[in-house]
């Protein structure tokens, strides 16, 4: 179970981060369940890309960047570095935002005084502590979240008109198209982020895969990413009891836990916190983490969490520079959620160029041998590429025409 906990840190850190979990709520509240097939897609292309850059990791000892400078030559890698590395920023920017605001909701304590705590925290967590044990300790304690899943069971539920949204979604009434779109963007980019993969695949070559742990890579892609989906989907239809029916407008991280305190009162509330917290921090350390592997990969410097700073320097700094601009830019006052959904939305804007020089080299026989992909799963790789193509073509129009989904 314990090797399980990479694919179950990236799922908790990757899908279930501070914008997801405000969005759920949001989603929820203005939508139900007519959402949840953006999830369900989103959560599908994960696991078929994950798995590639797992296999292609662990067989052609290659990352997900190593793989993208091959592949669309160094002018064009170079324009997915900066992308990547800015969203990178800025996801970490949202998370140390989001734990701060964790803190704040279990101290009374305003969040801006948490935040540079909370940066130095997730910088110390990346320097100190081992990588199984970052892994481990955050991917467990974030199955706290099941207390969502506890809630949903207590509280009142039409089923009947869930399971109708869940298998014919349409816009609901008083909702336009293009909000209802522009939230279908949000939860697909923030299931496929184009960091998770660089964290999964760089993560494998921390730990060592080889051909001998494909097993192991392919249960952490079947396992860790649909527990990330399923989570969401919980949340999103928790909140539906209490807020839908008011129409009430989810704006803060507080309100998420409305659910869990009126099923559970303050036992509820207090393990939702900790599942929050778990997710958010891991989230802020694998951006970090993300900006440091993606730079020091092109960059051909030595990388590694395992290694002491002397050995990567490079690499620590780009890490250390990510969270030092995280948290001045947290501390100017920004809305910590308002910044997650920009950062999941230009994230599904740069998905291709990312995904698709991954999917060649999972054909590639000189790298991969006999674990190239089959037919069946270059079908379906195919099928959401054209799929993400659409939605990164569409993702900032849309930021631009609904307000953010204001």
């Amino acid at each position: 179970m314990l090797k399980l906990a990479l694919g179950v840190m990236t799922a908790i850190g990757g899908f279930v981060d501070i914008g997801n979990i405000v969005t759920s709520g949001i989603t929820g509240a203005r939508f139900g369940m007519t959402l949840a097939w953006a999830v369900v897609f989103g959560t599908a292309a994960m696991i078929i890309y994950g798995e590639m850059a797992g296999r292609v990791a662990a067989v052609g000892r290659r990352t997900v960047f190593d793989v993208i400078r091959e592949r669309l030559g160094v002018r064009v890698a170079l324009g997915n570095l900066v992308a990547t590395s800015l969203l990178a920023v800025l996801t970490a920017t949202a998370e140390i935002g989001g734990v701060a605001l964790v803190l704040e909701l279990f101290t009374g304590v305003p969040y801006l005084v948490w935040v540079p705590v909370v940066g130095l925290a997730v910088w110390l967590s990346i320097w100190r502590l081992p990588f199984h044990l970052l892994e481990s300790v955050f991917g467990l304690l974030g199955l706290a979240l099941l207390v969502f899943a506890a809630a949903l069971a207590v509280l009142p539920m039409d089923w009947s008109s869930v399971w109708h949204e869940i298998v014919a979604p349409s816009v609901p009434a008083g909702q336009t198209l293009p909000d209802w779109l522009f939230y279908a963007i949000s939860l697909i980019g923030a299931c496929i982020v184009p960091y998770q993969v660089i964290f999964f695949s760089s993560g494998a070559r921390e730990e060592g895969w080889g051909v001998g742990q494909l097993r192991v890579a392919r249960l952490n892609t079947l396992v860790g990413f649909p527990l990330g989906g399923l989570l969401t989907l919980i949340i999103m239809a928790a909140v539906i009891p209490l807020l839908r029916p008011g129409t009430v407008q989810v704006t803060q991280l507080g309100q998420v836990t409305l659910p869990v305190a009126r099923a559970f009162g303050a036992v509820g509330v207090i393990l939702s916190l900790i599942g929050f917290f778990a997710c958010i921090f891991a989230a802020a350390a694998e951006s970090a983490l993300s900006a440091g592997y993606g730079v020091a990969q092109f960059f051909g410097w030595s990388w590694g969490k395992w290694r002491r700073r002397e050995e990567a320097p490079r690499f620590h700094l780009v890490c250390l520079a990510t969270l030092l601009v995280a948290t001045v830019a947290m501390l100017t006052g920004i809305d910590p959620v308002t910044v997650t959904l920009f950062s999941v939305v230009l994230g599904a804007a740069a998905i291709p160029l990312t995904y698709f020089p991954l999917l060649v080299v999972a054909n590639d026989r000189e790298y991969l041998g006999k674990y190239v992909n089959k037919r069946w799963q270059n079908g379906l790789a195919m099928l959401v590429l054209v799929v993400m193509l659409m939605v990164s073509v569409a993702a900032i129009p849309l930021m631009i025409v609904t307000r953010a989904g204001q």
